[in-house]
């Protein structure tokens, strides 16, 4: 494959995290992945960022409303609990395990995630604004000058 047909700032290989920069659930989330993934395999993107908003237009996602967590993996695209479901496989143990719930219908895993985000701001919170990475983030973040 070219890098035509990848996603833009996505290489060949890569895993990527697209999030809600200004929820609070979703940037603790963000967290979690840089305290647990100490492999470095994946990187995040904020789906306010330039590098977020050019990886949705690419798959043709709106823009301006985000109720789904997103994980591209090269060229492919996974949303919701069945993005979870990867991201928790790409972690060291005992995190994987968590992935089993892939076991239950696709429709009720995907509606009780879709409880959760709806309502997530409400639930968790939100922030005014995106929160920047911190300098001890460095290369965990996409970033479209690489």
């Amino acid at each position: 494959m070219d890098a035509e047909q990848y996603p833009p700032c996505v290489r060949p290989g890569e895993c990527v995290v697209l999030f809600d920069g200004v929820c609070k659930l979703c940037n603790g989330w963000a967290k979690f992945l840089i305290r647990h993934d100490r492999a470095r395999t994946i990187k995040l993107a904020s789906v306010q960022s330039v590098e977020g908003q050019a990886i949705l237009r690419w798959f043709g996602l709106p823009t301006d409303s985000f109720a789904t967590l997103l994980y591209v993996e090269g060229a492919e695209l996974s949303v919701r609990s069945e993005a979870i479901a990867r991201i928790l496989r790409q972690l060291p143990a005992p995190w994987p395990l968590l992935a089993i719930f892939r076991f239950l219908p696709l429709g009720l895993r995907d509606w009780c995630y879709d409880r959760v985000a709806l309502n997530r701001y409400r639930l968790f919170g939100r922030y005014d604004a995106c929160l920047l990475p911190s300098p001890d983030h460095e290369g965990r973040f996409l970033n479209a000058d690489r």
